[in-house]
């Protein structure tokens, strides 16, 4: 897994403090950068070296992420294909799991213009951030019942009004 510390900015945020919903795209991507240098050491945007294409994402909007509280961004692997892997994306706030969601990334020849091969030391670097889906909301359950006991039965954002 690789975590990533987001601060929300004023301009990620609605009237009433909420995190917008076109903050969250913007902050997967910027996790996913560890995941890029794995495929392109130096994260050179040409057509010679770049190698990702997304061809899938999705967004789950679970409960409120406030601003002037950070976010952390952890990232897995959930699947890895000949040619393409799906990533899993997740949001905490305050101990509280707020959004999910995924992303299929295909390893791409821009020049040729045709899938490639995941290479084998590729594999193995992500092998490391790989985890099941089962295995994940088993542990996200118990972390949440965990931090549950620490929190008030409200949204910890109402004592701010």
């Amino acid at each position: 897994m690789y975590k990533t510390i987001i601060t929300p900015r004023i301009g990620d945020t609605d009237a009433l403090r909420h995190i917008n919903n076109t903050a969250l795209p913007l902050w997967f991507e910027t996790a996913r950068n560890p995941i890029f240098e794995i495929f392109n050491p130096t994260l050179e945007l040409t057509y010679k070296k770049w190698n990702l294409m997304m061809i899938r994402c999705d967004f789950n909007y679970l409960k409120p992420i406030y601003y002037g509280y950070d976010v952390e961004i952890r990232t897995y692997v959930s699947k890895i294909g000949k040619t393409s892997l799906t990533l899993i994306h997740e949001a905490w706030q305050n101990g509280q799991l707020r959004a999910n969601g995924s992303c299929t990334m295909l390893y791409f020849d821009f020049i040729r213009q045709s899938s490639v091969a995941i290479p084998e030391d590729i594999r193995e670097k992500l092998e490391k951030h790989y985890i099941t889906k089962e295995n994940l909301e088993k542990n996200n359950k118990k972390e949440m019942n965990e931090n549950k006991k620490n929190m008030d039965e409200t949204d910890y954002i109402e004592s701010d009004l």
